[in-house]
């Protein structure tokens, strides 16, 4: 068995790069390695050996990652009731996967609602929209700040 020392180095399971690499020897509790320093990214954990020694004879069998379905829009819209697609108006209000018909954008699906915005998912991009500005909604409008010299002269008659 090798001997190990600190400042040495010893290869392990790096925790952050998911590889047995050469790690740089931290601490040691005896005469076994404690805490390593990986030398490819450089975090600091503790030493678990590599997977061929820290395991025992019994591997266990590792669990396979979950496969990741993509689903396109296209399929996505054809899962929905396009039929009933109403179209865009700023003063009505929507819900959550519905479909909305817009004037420049086309098709969408409403994603998400928040107070008076909803972000709708269309072919080409994930909009951000405003719901529930009715007419009667006051908006602030935009008012230059008027110069002194703009002013009319209160003894000015023309």
């Amino acid at each position: 068995m090798a001997t190990h020392r600190v400042g040495g180095e010893v290869d392990a399971t790096c925790t952050r790069c998911k590889m047995e690499l050469a790690h740089t020897i931290l601490a040691m509790v005896g005469s076994k390695v404690a805490r390593v320093r990986c030398n490819t990214c450089g975090s600091d954990h503790v030493y678990r050996g590599t997977q061929t020694t820290s395991r025992s004879a019994a591997v266990r069998p590792r669990a396979a990652p979950a496969e990741k379905t993509v689903v396109g829009w296209e399929a996505q819209i054809a899962a929905l009731d396009v039929s009933t697609a109403q179209d865009y108006r700023s003063d009505h209000t929507y819900g959550v996967d519905q479909v909305v018909r817009h004037p420049t954008f086309g098709l969408g699906i409403v994603r998400a609602v928040r107070q008076d915005k909803l972000d709708v998912a269309f072919k080409t991009a994930v909009r951000t929209l405003v719901q529930g500005r009715g007419a009667g909604t006051a908006r602030p409008s935009f008012a230059p700040p008027h110069r002194p010299e703009d002013a009319p002269d209160a003894g000015d008659e023309r």
